[in-house]
């Protein structure tokens, strides 16, 4: 299969569509505690998107904002259950990478669930290591937060 990864911004409908099968898939996972993570994954609007796509379709999604000066937060990583284990959540964070980079950024953190051990396994097979949860998830038990130098 042929991917592509393209740069966006959140106003992208593809980006949208993933989003909302991320947040279906976010909700199985989690039950009733999914409804303390909505607050921080409100997405307004961002002009650092990526879309990943197999031929024609949107198949993955993922984005960075602004932490502080010198830090990305990864957000909204999304790849469909179908293209899983191919290779192409790594590709996709490594674009993220890359433009964080562009954009002056020094290091990457993200945070995801404990129960999302397809991610953790991507974050961790691609250089990032676990720090103490930050900002809004640091009582959060069911967090993990990870971080990179770009």
């Amino acid at each position: 299969m042929d991917y592509r990864i393209v740069r966006t911004n959140s106003e992208n409908n593809d980006f949208r569509s993933l989003i909302s099968e991320l947040d279906k898939e976010l909700s199985i996972r989690n039950g009733d505690t999914q409804f303390c993570y909505n607050v921080y994954n409100k997405i307004d609007w961002l002009e650092t998107v990526i879309i990943a796509y197999a031929g024609s379709v949107a198949v993955g999604c993922c984005c960075f904002k602004q932490y502080n000066d010198s830090t990305a937060e990864v957000k909204r990583m999304f790849l469909n259950p179908g293209y899983r284990g191919k290779g192409l959540a790594g590709k996709m964070l490594h674009e993220i990478e890359i433009w964080a980079k562009e954009k002056g950024f020094r290091q990457a953190i993200l945070e995801t669930g404990l129960k999302m051990v397809e991610a953790i396994s991507v974050y961790k097979k691609s250089g990032y290591t676990v720090i103490p949860n930050y900002g809004q998830y640091a009582d959060n038990a069911d967090s993990i937060c990870f971080s990179k130098r770009l």
